[in-house]
This record gives structure tokens, sequence and C-alpha cells, in this order.
């Protein structure tokens, strides 16, 4: 016997099933732990393949869903907060100093780099329409384009990541163009142009300690450049050795220690550390799958990629832990002061995992 399709509603059903298959398909690219007045991890941001930027609470996610970690599909949680901050999908989220003049900045597939106060983006009497919160941007910094023959431009390069100098209020993008670019925050113009990749580039961090940034390329090389100059001082080319099992040609990405004289770079499914003083390779290691974001935790790495593990290195490659996690696959790894790791992927999925190795929680984010 048929069911009853009097009230059937057609229209419904394809926005259901739409978007049902957007959120399987909803990648978080990054998180970042957002500040807080205690020393405890408060909120964590994600940046998605929607072109969101979403505040989720910690304390609500965990009080919400079930700690124990299991392969049941995860729940979705509504964020306190959450803006359109691209068109086309949103990369990498950092926040600009601290206090009350606090930024948070994205960048993302437009070319664009834009920031937010952060105390205007939690206020609670904001209100949040189905767009996301009404809050107006105080930095919108675009790419450059190139003039070819005729006077044609081109489209306008993507930036895949940004690293922040605050101390001389500076911001550095890694773009689709090959170059990395250096933005004065105060007159909202580029103050240096970094040529020299042959390809565009994945990565970027600020060594502020010496004024530099290092930079990861599709061309296979990590590069470190004089920020005053614009030189190039020193091209790292992790693949060198070609016989290390599971070689790529890409550097997908790279991380500093707080010291900021060693350097990790993935290269597919390899792992390389580097003493930056005395530019030499410590190691190299195989991974069972490409690693696609690396951290540092004090003298550690943490490294996630197309598995669903959270792997722990030491300097010398030797893994120390795996734990499982809920992405399939893995793009963001994030380490709150106190321990507590954040890591987002495939499928819209925050995996929240305790300085102990313990989940605290497993959310789904929501889809634009």
């Amino acid at each position: 016997m048929w069911g009853d399709a009097t009230n059937w509603d057609e229209d419904s059903y394809r926005d259901s099933i739409l978007k049902e298959r957007e959120l399987q398909s909803l990648t978080v690219f990054r998180t970042a732990w957002a500040p807080s007045p205690d020393s405890g991890p408060d909120a964590v941001v994600v940046a998605s393949s929607d072109g969101y930027l979403a505040s989720y609470s910690l304390s609500t996610c965990i009080s919400m869903i079930p700690v124990a970690f299991s392969g049941k599909r995860a729940q979705q949680v509504e964020p306190d907060g959450f803006i359109q901050a691209h068109d086309g999908p949103t990369y990498d989220v950092k926040f600009y100093a601290n206090g009350e003049n606090t930024l948070l900045l994205s960048c993302g597939d437009d070319g664009r780099i834009r920031g937010w106060r952060w105390k205007d983006f939690g206020t609670p009497e904001l209100s949040v329409l189905p767009q996301g919160n009404h809050v107006n941007a105080v930095l919108d910094l675009m790419n450059p384009q190139h003039k070819g023959p005729w006077a044609a431009l081109s489209p306008i390069p993507e930036n895949n990541a940004i690293a922040l100098d605050p101390q001389r209020g500076a911001i550095y993008s890694a773009a689709g163009d090959s170059c990395a670019y250096g933005w004065d925050v105060e007159t909202n113009k580029i103050k240096m142009v970094f040529k020299g990749h042959s390809d565009y580039l994945h990565c970027i961090v600020a060594r502020n300690s010496t004024h530099q940034i290092i930079t990861g390329s599709e061309d296979g090389t990590a590069r470190i450049w004089d920020c005053k100059t614009g030189k190039c001082l020193q091209v790292i080319n992790p693949g060198k050795d070609k016989k290390l099992k599971g070689f790529s040609s890409c550097v997908s990405c790279i991380a500093l220690d707080a010291s900021e004289s060693w350097l990790a770079c993935s290269t597919g499914r390899s792992l390389s550390v580097w003493n930056i003083p005395v530019s030499e390779c410590v190691s190299k290691t195989s991974t069972s799958a490409p690693i696609q974001d690396v951290k540092f935790d004090d003298r550690q790495i943490l490294a996630v990629g197309a598995e669903p593990l959270l792997s722990r290195f030491d300097i010398s490659g030797a893994i120390l832990s795996q734990i499982p996690c809920a992405p399939q696959s893995a793009f963001s790894v994030s380490v709150h002061p106190s321990g507590v790791t954040a890591v987002g992927g495939y499928g819209g999925l925050v995996d929240i995992i305790s300085q102990f190795g313990s989940h605290y929680c497993t959310f789904c984010c929501r889809c634009g």
C-alpha cells in the first residue's frame, strides 16, 4: 500500500537532499583557538570550504555531545557566531594581537585577506541571521592582478595561508601566483613582494625574531626570506633525496617551533625536520599517508593528513603516539597552550582532543 502523498513537498525534499550533500562535502581547512581571559581553551574558530568563519564554544559542545569517541555520525552544532568571509573557500584563519584590539583574520580563494574585531564577532547582542552575523570587516586586502599581453589582466591569485608579525604591523600571505606578499596593516598596502618560487605557494610562517618568513611551494622547495630586502636567503629542498619512500615534490605544510630554530616540513608522505641556524636536515621520516598540516608542541611535532589519525613525532622522526580522530582526511591541527588540540577536516568535522589523548567531543560544523 502506497503512502499518502497529498502533502508531499517536492521542493523541500530536494532542498534537504542538497543540504545533506553539501554537509557531507564540507571541509574544514583551518581551526584556531580564540584568545580567552583565562588560561583554558574557550572557543575554536573554524574556516571552511563554504567560505564561512564560525566560532564554537568548547563548553557548549562538550555539554551537548557525548564525550566518548565513536564511529557514529557526529552531531551538528550551531555556532555562537558566523560570517560569510570569502567568495569561495576560506583557507586560513588567525588572530592578530591581543586584548581589546584583537582582530580575527582570514584568507581565501577570492584572493582577499579580511579582518574583523573579535570583540564584535562574539557580541551576544548581534542578531545571527541565516547569512551570519552582521559584522563589518575593518580590514580588506586584495591581491594584485598582473598585466599580460595587450594589457590583459590575470585572474586574482588565491591566498592559501597567512602569517603574522603584529609587532611590525605586518601580514604575509602565500599566494597562488608563486609570490608571497607582505602587507602593512596601517596603510593596507603591499610593502614587499617575495619572488623566487616557480609554482604556487601552499604555506607560510613568520620567523619574527629574525624578521624573516618561510614559504613552502608546489615547486618542491621551502625558502627563507629577508623581510627587509625581499631577498631569498636560503632554499630548502626536502625532496633532494628522492629515494625516500612516499616522496612528493610539493611542500604542503611547514611549522616553526617556539624558538624559531627548528622547521618541520612535509612533502607528501614524508616529514623532515631542519635545524635552521646550521642549515641541516636532522631527520626524514616516511608516513603512511600524505601529511596535510603540522604543528610543534614544545619539542614534539603533531601531524594530520589523509588518514583518520593524529600522529605525534619527536625531533628525530620517531612516532611517539597515534590517536584516532574523526575526519577521514584532516587538513588542520591546532594546539592550545593548555595542550588541548583541535583537528578539522573532511565532512565538516572537528575533533577536540585533551592533552592526555582522550576525546572531549566531536562535532559537525554548520553548513552555510
